[in-house]
This record gives C-alpha cells, sequence and structure tokens, in this order.
C-alpha cells in the first residue's frame, strides 16, 4: 500500500522552483513543489521475517495498513515522526535503509498500548516496536536505548529474586545510562514521598537495599524462567542465523525505486 501522507515527505526530498513558467503560466514558488524521486538501497525482502523473530514481533504478518496504531499513538501525538503504521510498512516491504533513516526515535515507545487495544487484525504494534528497537540493537544499527536498560535492569531483579525494589531500579538505571543520581525532579518526588509515608517504610526501605529480599523458595522458580529465557534466545539466534544463510544465497536485488 503507497504512502501518501504530507507529514511522511522528507525536507530535502521536496523540491520548489522559486521562479518557474510554463507555457506563460506563472507557477513558481509552491504551485512547482515537485517530490524528488530517489534511490533505496539494500532492499531486505527478508526484514519482516527477521523481525518477527524477536519478542512482540509475531503477529507483524497481520497488519492492513488501517492506521489505528499512529491514530491512537500517545507518542505521535507530541513527535509527529513517531508512526507505527510507517515503519510497519517499510518492514513489510524490506525497506531497511528508509526504516533505518528513524532509528534513533523507534525507541521512544511508552508501551502505553493504545494502539494494541484498538488494533483490528491484533497485530499487537507496542511489541512490533519493541522487536524493531531490539532488532536494531541486534544490527549494531544503535547502542542499547535507556528504555532497554530499564527493562533489562527490571527483569533482572525479578528473575533474581522474585521481587523488585523500586528505588534500586532507579538507581541502577541512572548508573548504567550515565545520568546524575541526585536529579531536581526524583528529589522532588522522593521528599513528597518521605513527607506523607510512614517512618517504617522508609526504614524498610533502606534495609531491602542492604539484604536483599528474595520471594520464597525462589530458587527453583529462577531456574525454570532462566532455562526458559535461554531457550528462547537460542531458537531466536538460530532463526536469525537461518535468514541470513538465506539472504546470503539469494541473487543481488535491484535497487528499487521510490518517492516520498
Amino acid at each position: 500500500m503507497p504512502i501518501h501522507e504530507k507529514s511522511l515527505i522528507r525536507p530535502e526530498n521536496l523540491k520548489v522552483h522559486e521562479t518557474l513558467a510554463i507555457d506563460g503560466i506563472d507557477v513558481s514558488g509552491h504551485w512547482s513543489t515537485f517530490i524528488e524521486t530517489r534511490v533505496v538501497p539494500d532492499y531486505n525482502e527478508n526484514l519482516e521475517l527477521e523481525i518477527a523473530a524477536f519478542p512482540g514481533g509475531s503477529k507483524i504478518h497481520r497488519c492492513f495498513q488501517c492506521g489505528s496504531c499512529t491514530n491512537a499513538c500517545t507518542v505521535n501525538a507530541i513527535e509527529p515522526r513517531f508512526n507505527p503504521r510507517y515503519w510497519i510498512y517499510l518492514i513489510r516491504m524490506g525497506m531497511e535503509q528508509e526504516l533505518l533513516r528513524d532509528k534513533d526515535i523507534i525507541w521512544q515507545c511508552v508501551s502505553c498500548h493504545k494502539c494494541t487495544n484498538i488494533c483490528p487484525r491484533s497485530v499487537e504494534p507496542e511489541g512490533v516496536m519493541k522487536a524493531t528497537a531490539l532488532w536494531l540493537e541486534d544490527k549494531g544499527y544503535v547502542p542499547k536505548s535507556p528504555a532497554h536498560v530499564f527493562d533489562e535492569e527490571f527483569s533482572r531483579q525479578v528473575i533474581e529474586r522474585g521481587k523488585i525494589e523500586d528505588t534500586e531500579v532507579l538507581h541502577k538505571f541512572l548508573s548504567k545510562t550515565k545520568q546524575p543520581l541526585v536529579q531536581d525532579w526524583l528529589v522532588a518526588i522522593m521528599w513528597g514521598i518521605a513527607r506523607r509515608l510512614p517512618v517504617k517504610w522508609g526504614i524498610k526501605t533502606a534495609l531491602a537495599q542492604v539484604f536483599k529480599p528474595k520471594a520464597r523458595r525462589w530458587k527453583n522458580v529462577r531456574s525454570a524462567i532462566s532455562d526458559y529465557i535461554y531457550e528462547e534466545d537460542e531458537m531466536r539466534r538460530q532463526k536469525l542465523q537461518t535468514i541470513a544463510a538465506a539472504r546470503t544465497s539469494q541473487t543481488p536485488q535491484t535497487h528499487l525505486e521510490a518517492a516520498e
């Protein structure tokens, strides 16, 4: 399905003739605006399969481009470039280089699930966005995103202890993303909490930083979860290796002409 939204036309692809007359008719300025045709290199017909191999991406094939996800998107409301429908379109068309033009904002999904709730095809666009972000990191196109760092720290605590300590999650996240541990907004939140909650809660939180409380009889559960994660990672690696091998054996694709 072609993309016709004006917001998707890159400024550098708009060409305007300040002075132009055709058959004696002045069409200068706005009237002579053209969209420059460009070449999209490195067409990757396995792109959809690659992203579908990551957690959250398995239902991408269901998308029929209705645009409900983008229309409902919380991030799109303040950042028009964040466009799940368009990125799913690029993925399914195999336009890898086009997708990479937005690599620095794809990870910004806030997991509000509005897109997933409204999707008529159960594509779960939120999952596809996370899968795409993981694919970008796996391919080395972008460093690990702050969202991924937070997810990893949160998951690490759940897997190791069966519980999370909010203060520890935040501390580790700020440290790993090289952010100041003391920030104005954080001080304001902590001070607001300290004034409203019992002293006993503050003492309990401080002790949790030292003794790291765990869920009872968690050892066997932790082992089962760890085994499951390892098996899933191994299956994904094998899928990606198979896809990469198939792509290497294919005849090189010709350049695909595409216009915004």
